[in-house]
């Protein structure tokens, strides 16, 4: 634990009177002893001291597996949607907010899960796609006039033409050789967006992007529709609702397809599924595709709502968290990659009353989830091993 001592110091400052010295080791030897506690308990867990504890929690979880495989599957969905549907009702502006947030991850976690979770490719570049959807968006809006739904199929497209663009050249890697290659295309898009003044206004960004509209019927002066701007948190909440539901359900079809079964395949053992007669190279451009067109309507909608962007919105940073979400939840699990957005974007805001140990609370939670559950939080059924892991 001297490690962390060393870390913790610094972080919470150095001051020549020694007066943090105190405070650093204060935190320090409560961190200490929770981490002595729980050795402790892992410990008498082994040597089965604890299974008084253990045999009712696995028999509650049991239970509970045996009841959602019966539960109809359709049943469970609705249940999901008329939550989702009320929360707003329900909750703060606050929490509408983190929400959209939730439902903005959880549209780039499952397109990135079709490239990583699906075709086994290890993308490092995606929020390139979340980029061009956003741009294609702002440039529309403001040259062209164009209302958020006719110019979100247009992002989607030029999200996947620029998904084959990258992924034509790349392709043909493997291995951590495609992850390098993936992360200098990705910064190449966030470099041309931030120098090509002409188009995209470099570094400044671009402003009065306008906000999704819609027809309400207005009973005031009769039958009649009266356009409204959707501007407040409560409204884009269903806007952004309606795209994740809409991704859940293609990305579902797409892993039950003959596609998905393709890409399974690939992932699994690309020679043998190329020796069985898949084109791997053209499903593999197909993953990258597909997945940057849920990446493409995610960044339209960021766009929309926030009705400015700019290339500091889409740094590596931003595709490393999806990347956690994907990989914290459980590779190609769609339930997984829910889990895993909460977890890496709601999870901060409910430890936010720790304030500047927030995230040392956020860390430490999410080491242990990966150590108890590394194959994520809600693996897929269907996965195996390649053969060069073996």
């Amino acid at each position: 634990m001297g490690w962390f001592f060393l870390i913790l110091w610094p972080l919470l400052g150095i001051r020549a009177d020694g007066l943090f010295f105190a405070q650093t080791f204060s935190i320090w030897i409560k961190v200490v002893a929770a981490c002595a506690i729980v050795l402790v308990l892992a410990q008498l867990h082994r040597a089965g001291r604890l299974e008084w504890v253990s045999r009712p929690v696995q028999a509650l979880g049991s239970k509970v597996q045996a009841a959602y495989a019966v539960s109809p599957k359709w049943l469970l969905a609705t249940i999901m949607l008329a939550l989702a549907v009320a929360y707003p009702f329900l909750t703060s502006r606050y929490g509408q907010d983190v929400a959209i947030n939730v439902l903005v991850y959880i549209c780039l976690g499952l397109g990135l899960n079709i490239v990583v979770g699906l075709c086994g490719l290890l993308d490092l570049g995606y929020i390139a796609f979340y980029g061009v959807g956003a741009y294609t968006y702002a440039l529309l809006s403001i040259h062209y006039d164009f209302s958020f739904w006719l110019s979100l199929p247009a992002a989607g497209v030029l999200a996947a033409a620029a998904g084959c663009i990258i992924g034509y050249p790349t392709l043909r890697m493997r291995g951590d050789y495609l992850a390098i290659v993936t992360l200098g295309f990705g910064e190449i898009v966030r470099l041309i967006l931030n120098n090509w003044m002409s188009l995209t206004n470099g570094p400044n960004g671009i402003l009065g992007i306008k906000a999704p509209g819609a027809w309400v019927p207005d009973f005031a002066r009769g039958l009649s529709l009266e356009h409204v701007w959707l501007t407040r948190p409560k409204e884009l909440y269903f806007v952004i609702l309606g795209l994740a539901v809409f991704t859940i359900l293609a990305v579902y079809r797409l892993n039950y397809s003959r596609i998905g079964r393709a890409w399974e395949a690939i992932r699994e053992d690309e020679t043998a599924a190329e020796l069985m007669g898949v084109n791997t190279f053209l499903l593999k451009l197909l993953s990258y595709a597909m997945g940057a067109v849920f990446g493409g309507l995610a960044g339209a909608f960021f766009a929309a709502k926030m009705r400015f962007v700019s290339p500091e919105s889409f740094t590596f940073l931003e595709s490393a968290m999806v990347l956690a979400m994907v990989v914290l939840g459980g590779l190609g699990s769609i339930p997984g990659v829910i889990l895993g957005v909460l977890a890496l974007i709601a999870l901060p805001e409910v430890f936010r009353e720790f304030e500047m140990y927030r995230m040392l609370v956020f860390g430490g939670a999410m080491t242990l989830m990966m150590v108890v559950k590394p194959r994520g939080l809600w693996p897929a059924k269907r996965f195996g091993k390649r053969s060069e892991e073996e």
